[in-house]
């Protein structure tokens, strides 16, 4: 390889964003879930209310949910030889006052450097590194409010660059009616340091709504996230045969999910990604395109999850929490 190369106010705050390429970002590995919760719920999720410490991942007001001193340990296998670690802790400081660490690195291993003929003169390593603190306040009558601050870091051989990142967050949940709702606004912030010199690349920011409702009388609960919902051109979206169509367009942004509920302890979780799913078919890998699956358990103070999914045509990913509250 050669080494080349969150409401309606928080809309306002992104406008400015809406004519610049999804490809243009960097830090993209932000995008890659670490929680098998909602890895299996297809791969977006700021709406769940449940005490699990991966979500503050995805929605910072969703720390409150979270036990006292609760820790998650994440593994994910991506590509051949490239791996995602990551963990979160969080701490209750009063009934109103929660705050949260996570940290996350993806290690893509070592690589030949080759010259332009191909000759390999030698090897590099790359990795993209995010540590994050933050908060969240508990604001009554169901509603929550949360912001992350992130420090970003990736460095490929010799090329590197930072960054910093905040995410916003609210979360609501009606517990009598089994509902909850989020909204989040993700990765809004600035390089520190490019890769190139004076040139100036993009975070992934991403604006997100969703719901969770259970079902009254049945052991099932669907969630509906939104994506991405600044970013409607066409040149976001993957298509080698040119222009989505308006249908195509308007369903890439939605995420569904369904998890099924035998018991307080135990759930199964499929999800549907429509971007992924019309993505990867035109990319070549129809099966199981778009489509993922999971399941968890608690056992006393302790929480396991396991998630199946497909990000790239050339192989699957299999995802792993370990939580335990102190």
């Amino acid at each position: 390889m050669n080494k080349g190369g969150i409401i309606l106010l928080l809309c306002g705050i992104l406008s400015f964003r809406g004519n610049a390429q999804e490809s243009a970002s960097v830090f993209n590995f932000l995008k890659i879930p670490l929680s098998s919760h909602v890895a299996a719920l297809g791969g977006e999720n700021v709406s769940l209310s449940q005490d699990d410490p991966t979500l503050i991942f995805f929605n910072p007001a969703q720390a409150a949910q979270v036990d006292d001193k609760s820790l998650s340990l994440d593994y994910v296998s991506y590509l051949e030889d490239t791996r995602i670690m990551g963990a979160a802790f969080t701490k209750v400081f009063s009934v109103r006052h929660t705050v949260g660490f996570t940290g996350q690195i993806l290690d893509y291993g070592s690589m030949d450097e080759t010259n332009e003929v191909g000759d390999i003169v030698g090897s590099f390593s790359a990795k993209d590194v995010a540590l994050s603190a933050l908060y969240s306040y508990t604001m009554g009558n169901g509603w929550v409010g949360g912001a992350t601050a992130r420090y970003l870091f990736s460095k490929y051989a010799e090329y590197s660059s930072s960054a910093v990142a905040f995410d916003l967050g609210l979360h609501y949940n009606n517990e009598p009616k089994d509902f909850s709702f989020g909204i989040v606004l993700r990765n809004v912030g600035a390089q520190l340091s490019s890769f190139h010199e004076g040139q100036t690349e993009h975070l992934p920011t991403d604006l997100q709504m969703g719901i969770t409702k259970q079902m009254e009388h049945a052991p099932f609960r669907f969630s509906v996230t939104m994506r991405d919902m600044t970013r409607w051109s066409n040149h976001y979206y993957y298509n080698p045969k040119g222009k989505n169509s308006v249908g195509r367009k308007f369903f890439n942004h939605f995420v569904f999910g369904l998890d099924f509920l035998p018991s307080q302890n135990t759930y199964i979780a499929l999800g549907f990604n429509c971007r992924r799913n019309n993505e990867l078919k035109a990319a070549g890998a129809a099966h199981g395109a778009g489509w993922s699956v999971g399941g968890g358990l608690t056992a006393k103070k302790f929480k396991l999850g396991l998630a199946y999914a497909k990000y790239h045509v050339s192989t699957s990913s299999l995802l792993f929490n370990l939580s335990y509250s102190f």
